[in-house]
């Protein structure tokens, strides 16, 4: 399939030059006279590559590349400045609102060609990227989601067919007991099912451009809240009150949703309680370094190997055939991603048989 090209310039005989060129070379070739037509030519067209003037009557090339950045179906077309104008503050305008790259007129042809090609293989490794990061996904759900389903589903049908079995039989303390095991595998199941969406959720939105500017809106004026209740809500859900030590600054604003936020305090809380005994204290630290915002989680547990640290992904869980903890190993997973969503970023500290410190790095507002 030829590899398609819009030229919108308002000088008709440099636009024919371009597209006789262009044509010449094997692309597929439209024009278009000024901005307007443009950014209705390229909505039809779904070009590959545009290349366009700034200087051009009714809509200028930065109010075309601002129209087609606030569309999902054109927002990651490459787009190249051609214009006469070269000025740095005039490049960094163009580069901030998106640009991939600025060719200065008069050129020659040969610049022009290198120029498309660089920005076509650049799209190219991206895409190739993005699909083997999805292909890897999909394969770890097929390997990880039948055995994390089947295990608390299982437990579910067992102690179900038993009480339907026996129910006439059986004496109200033995009811309530199998009950509770039906109900903690149906937590177990909810909980994996909620982490399977929320891993695939944030992998969809790193691929997408206009989620990925809605996120730049996002913003927590008071963080220590939301830290404080999830993580005493997850203590309490296990049986450890006691163990959670608090060390918390002030409230800033923070660049985050206090949905990620809640999640990212119930995941880190999660693991620090999962991988350490009773009894243990598990800490809970925030603080301000420079522009960020601090969330360390600190345990007293098994701790993990420098090779599991630099191997977190999805659906890796650390040496489970010997611990036989349950869970799909998605929690640092997802923290990771979720900080990485916002700009920030996950760091791990870990000693064997001494515990673990997991450190988020959030911007602030």
């Amino acid at each position: 399939m030829m590899t398609k090209i819009l030229v919108i310039e308002d000088a008709e005989p440099l636009r024919n030059d371009i597209i006789e060129m262009l044509s010449f070379e094997g692309f597929d070739v439209r024009g278009a006279e000024n901005g307007v037509i443009g950014v209705a030519v390229a909505n039809d067209y779904k070009p590959d590559l545009i290349i366009c003037d700034i200087m051009m009557p009714e809509l200028d090339g930065y109010g075309v590349l601002d129209a087609l950045r606030k569309q999902e179906h054109t927002v990651a077309i490459p787009f190249i400045f051609l214009t006469a104008k070269t000025d740095r503050t005039d490049i960094r305008q163009g580069m901030g609102l998106g640009a991939d790259d600025y060719l200065t007129k008069p050129f020659v042809a040969s610049e022009l060609l290198e120029t498309i090609q660089a920005r076509l293989r650049k799209r190219d490794t991206l895409q190739d990227m993005a699909e083997h990061k999805l292909r890897e996904l999909s394969d770890s759900i097929i390997t990880a989601l039948p055995h994390e389903l089947r295990t608390p589903l299982n437990t579910i049908i067992g102690f179900s067919d038993m009480l339907i079995a026996e129910a006439n039989r059986l004496p109200p303390d033995q009811v309530v007991d199998w009950a509770q095991h039906i109900n903690t595998a149906a937590q177990r199941l909810y909980r994996l099912v909620e982490n399977y969406l929320m891993y695939v959720r944030v992998e969809v939105i790193t691929h997408n451009h206009a989620e990925m500017r809605a996120l730049k809106q996002k913003y927590l004026d008071h963080p220590g809240s939301i830290i404080q209740f999830q993580a005493m809500h997850k203590t309490q859900q296990a049986d450890r009150e006691g163990d959670l030590v608090f060390d918390l600054v002030e409230d800033t604003r923070v660049h985050i949703s206090d949905h990620d936020l809640g999640k990212i305090v119930e995941e880190l809380i999660d693991n620090a309680l999962k991988f350490s005994d009773a009894g243990k204290p598990v800490c809970l630290r925030t603080s301000l370094d420079g522009d960020h915002y601090v969330l360390r989680v600190e345990d007293k547990g098994r701790g993990m190997t420098r090779e599991q640290m630099e191997s977190i992904g999805a659906y890796m869980q650390f040496e489970r055939w010997f611990y036989e903890q349950q869970g799909s190993g998605l929690g640092l997973a997802i923290v990771r991603r979720l900080a990485e969503l916002y700009g920030g970023r996950m760091q791990l500290e870990s000693d064997l048989d001494r515990g673990t410190t997991a450190t988020v790095y959030l911007p602030l507002a």
